[in-house]
């Protein structure tokens, strides 16, 4: 019997690009020029966008579908515009204010509102940055994979690896405000013990997928926004029936020694109240409907948290007993300025409801925290930069990368909350590595837009002035940062170098 001969038509050469001298002519995939599919084409020259189509659609291994038990790097996409505003909101905390009213209204000589104003205008600039680069590089990992974006890999490890430290210990300074005020409560139990509990029960939550979690921060973020409403229609209440304790506009214009530089300086501090709505970004591979909906929730996110700072700021300066110069002149009254105000004008009974509101937001403002943090050590495991262990994920959940960031966050919240001190030291540092990364931020989107010139001509004020005012706010904010943040930023920044000189010696070899 004669053996069958199948003839098998060669594959087509791939043509060669057009001008090129002979010898020197690159071959054209077939698979993207030749097929007119420019998503392929930008595979092919560019890495991120290849890491951007694995994770919309998993890495090779079929996707996320949701299933438990297997093990991939594919998040899955189940947020919506509300649920990215929920996650930012929850972070930040509509109460925000409470704790720093009175070193604000000292440091501001009373033009505490006007502070807000300014911190939220401030703050606009790298939103608008948020915006810009997420629509680029829509991935998990926030800065970090904007930066690599804009600036190159050594630059973005620098941005992933400063953000790293605000995004491990700011969870930690809120789960220890939970503990703290829940031993207020309940003083038969100490506050590390309360500590550790809000770490432990949000961490499930977390565990448990993003959807969820977002579901039951829906829930504690309504019920903060009602505590607030409650604290404005009292306010308003007592200030007409009994008139307000300063001038009605002094919260704009301050008082007889109000000065521009006073300000500024009070909003070196103010800004801290809105570390955390950048945490949106992080969940850019698990939002349904595009980037667009991010950029929109950052923006969305930032001003409603302004109107919200400005609102309550106002209203409890003009309840405040005492004046700023008093404030001023008596540090130990600051820290309870607010809390003192509510009582002289409204009740104890609201004080406590506040109380009580702060210490269940501070846990789920951990819980945002503690997500966006394992979402940074997930991108940053799946770019190889941490160990590639933090990028595996279970049913679309990056347990791994949480677990992590969870057990980081419980130790310094748990040894922050047995120290008298602890506190003290953990707000003083929370603060400078997210402004760093901000303003590698900034460098980015003119990095990509003006420098590469990646999507043709820049567009100057947007892509051009208004990072470069960003950032030089940021650095302003940084500069007036305390000698113990900076002496910690830059401590950690010269640990990141030189893990990004190890790893750029083996990938050398």
């Amino acid at each position: 019997m004669r053996p069958i001969v199948r003839l098998v038509r060669p594959p087509p050469r791939a043509p060669v690009s057009a001008g090129a001298p002979d010898g020197l002519r690159t071959a054209v995939s077939p698979t993207a020029a030749s097929l007119g599919d420019p998503a392929a084409v930008m595979a092919e020259t560019d890495p991120m966008a290849e890491e951007s189509q694995v994770a919309a659609g998993g890495n090779g291994d079929g996707g996320d579908d949701g299933g438990g038990g297997t093990d991939h790097t594919g998040l899955r996409r189940n947020l919506g515009f509300r649920d990215l505003v929920v996650y930012g909101l929850l972070f930040i905390a509509p109460m925000a204010p409470v704790g720093v009213f009175g070193t604000l209204d000292a440091k501001s000589h009373g033009a505490v509102a006007l502070v807000y104003v300014v911190a939220t205008v401030a703050m606009a600039f790298t939103a608008f940055s948020y915006a810009q680069m997420v629509r680029v590089a829509p991935q998990a990992g926030s800065v970090f994979t904007y930066a690599r974006k804009g600036l190159g890999e050594g630059p973005g490890f620098v941005a992933g690896w400063m953000a790293m430290l605000d995004y491990l210990l700011i969870p930690a300074v809120a789960y220890l405000f939970a503990g703290i005020a829940m031993e207020a409560l309940v003083p038969a139990v100490d506050r590390w013990v309360w500590t550790g509990i809000a770490v432990v029960l949000t961490t499930l939550l977390n565990l448990w997928g993003v959807r969820a979690a977002a579901r039951v921060g829906f829930a504690v973020l309504a019920t903060e926004i009602a505590v607030l409403l409650v604290f404005v229609v009292s306010a308003v209440v007592v200030l007409v029936r009994d008139g307000a304790r300063r001038d009605w506009w002094s919260p704009l214009v301050g008082d007889a020694s109000f000065s521009l530089a006073a300000v500024l300086g009070a909003v070196s501090v103010a800004v801290l109240s809105y570390l955390g709505f950048d945490a949106i970004a992080s969940f850019a591979e698990e939002v349904t409907g595009g980037s667009a909906k991010v950029a929109r929730a950052l923006l969305f996110c930032l001003a409603l948290a302004g109107v919200l700072f400005v609102a309550q700021t106002w209203l409890v300066a003009l309840l405040e007993p005492v004046s700023s110069a008093e404030l001023a002149a008596d540090p130990g009254k600051q820290g309870s300025a607010f809390y003192d105000a509510v009582d002289a004008s409204v009740g104890d009974w609201l004080h406590d409801l506040v109380a009580a509101s702060k210490a269940i937001g501070a846990a789920f403002a951990a819980l945002a925290g503690q997500a966006a943090g394992g979402r940074l050590l997930f991108a940053m495991g799946r770019d190889r930069r941490l160990p590639h262990l933090l990028a595996r994920t279970d049913g679309g959940v990056p347990r791994v990368a949480l677990l992590v960031s969870a057990t980081v966050t419980m130790v310094a919240a748990v040894w922050a909350a047995r120290r008298d001190d602890g506190l003290d030291h953990l707000v003083s540092v929370v603060d400078v590595g997210a402004l760093t990364a901000f303003v590698l931020l900034h460098a980015s989107v003119v990095g990509w837009f003006a420098v590469r010139r990646a999507e043709g001509p820049p567009h100057v004020l947007k892509h051009v002035v208004a990072p470069v005012v960003g950032a030089a706010i940021l650095l302003a904010v940084i500069v007036e940062a305390s000698v113990e943040a900076q002496v910690v930023g830059v401590v950690w920044l010269g640990v990141g170098l030189v893990v990004l000189a190890v790893q750029g010696a083996s990938r050398t070899r």
